[in-house]
């Protein structure tokens, strides 16, 4: 079976075609400046990549460019169309009634319209690819797979705001928690490296990148998630400042005269390790401007390691133990400056990790760096969401 995976952003479309039957990758790409010019990213393994600057009005002429270049002749990798077997989609929210990935239906759509005003960034491109694909391959099944459908079932004192009930009840205002597709693929490869049923096991998953979130995960259930309502929750990220007192908002709204457009515009693209640093939301430029003096970009990394600390640790405590702590995503996989600021003085957690291996990882793969005798063990597991979203696809698809 081969599946289509497709991660609709606003001006951009993602894509892997994947051999299910080999777990290949045979495509993949990106179509970037949609609707504002456009440029497409063809890559095969084994071939040197193709790049093209070509006008893409919207997603649908996006889509239609995506299959084109899979089939051609010079670029492609099948050789019709019909080849492609079913579509995935990354949507990132399913609000709470879609809590589990997917076919995607008429009524599935329309819901998914309704809940814009609870996902507003992410749900209209999403809803765009979809509908493109509905238009291009109507008689294939596709399915949507939820980034917040990891979480649909920690219990309602985890997920209840203590503000007054009724904005749950009427305006479903509650924790929904984000990245859950990239946190349940890493945690379940871990026990498969293990060799423990993840029944057995008590994790706490690391997804740290630009955006980023940490989640418990006991019994392969996610238990809680630092992410809430919105993305915007939790710890410190590249520009989004992540968990801060209400307050603030309504003081600098009311002081400075912001309007709230204005606001979200600060706490999502200027705040964070962005903001505190006044240089970038890129760890590795931050990381060398602390090491060269920069007191400000200290503080950043201070600020960001400690926050995923704290979560650490409360999660541990909800949990009643712990087996196992993975780092992934582009921070989580790459930057061993952040992994053993995270690791250091938690040896009454049972953390410790080898210093030397966390320093001389090796990139791409599972990497074990458990210090030698330590209670807990410690990885790098490099997230694969696309290819948790085509096991998905493949399994309602067959179902269909």
């Amino acid at each position: 079976m081969k599946i289509l995976v497709l991660n609709a952003g606003s001006s951009s479309l993602k894509y892997q075609l994947f051999n299910m039957e080999t777990s290949e990758v045979l495509a993949k790409g990106n179509c970037e400046r949609i609707g504002a010019g456009g440029t497409v990213t063809h890559k095969r393994p084994n071939s040197d990549n193709y790049f093209e600057e070509i006008e893409l009005a919207d997603h649908g002429k996006a889509l239609e460019r995506v299959l084109y270049l899979l089939c051609s002749e010079e670029y492609g990798v099948i050789s019709d169309i019909k080849e492609i077997d079913a579509v995935g989609h990354r949507v990132a929210h399913g609000g709470e009634q879609l809590k589990e990935s997917s076919l995607i239906t008429e009524s599935v759509v329309k819901y998914l319209e309704t809940i814009i005003p609870i996902n507003p960034l992410h749900g209209p491109p999403a809803i765009a690819g979809i509908k493109a694909c509905l238009a291009l391959m109507p008689s294939l099944p596709q399915v949507a797979v939820f980034d917040t459908s990891f979480y649909s079932d920690i219990e309602d004192f985890r997920y209840v705001y203590p503000i007054p009930y009724e904005f749950y009840e009427n305006d479903k205002v509650r924790r929904y928690g984000f990245h859950g597709t990239s946190h349940r693929y890493v945690s379940a490869e871990l026990a498969k490296i293990l060799g423990k049923p993840i029944e057995q096991l008590k994790i706490v998953t690391c997804h740290l990148g630009n955006g980023s979130s940490i989640t418990a995960v006991d019994g392969g259930k996610a238990i809680d998630t630092s992410m809430g309502f919105t993305p915007q929750e939790g710890i410190a990220m590249g520009t989004r400042s992540g968990s801060i007192d209400p307050t603030v908002v309504t003081y600098l709204m009311k002081t400075k005269g912001y309007t709230p457009e204005q606001m979200e515009d600060i706490l999502n693209k200027k705040s964070g390790l962005l903001g505190v640093s006044g240089i970038s939301n890129d760890c590795r430029n931050i990381y060398e401007a602390a090491k060269n003096g920069d007191n400000r970009a200290e503080l950043a990394m201070k600020i960001l390691v400690n926050g995923i600390k704290k979560h650490i640790g409360s999660y541990v405590a909800e949990m009643n133990g712990l087996d196992a702590l993975v780092f992934t995503a582009g921070i989580g996989e790459n930057q061993w400056n952040i992994r053993e600021a995270v690791c250091e003085n938690m040896e009454y957690l049972g953390i410790e990790i080898d210093k030397e291996r966390n320093k001389n990882f090796t990139r791409g793969i599972p990497f074990d760096i458990t210090k030698e005798g330590a209670k807990v063990a410690t990885w790098i597991i490099p997230t694969d969401e696309e290819y948790m979203i085509a096991i998905d696809t493949q399994r309602l698809a067959s179902q269909n």
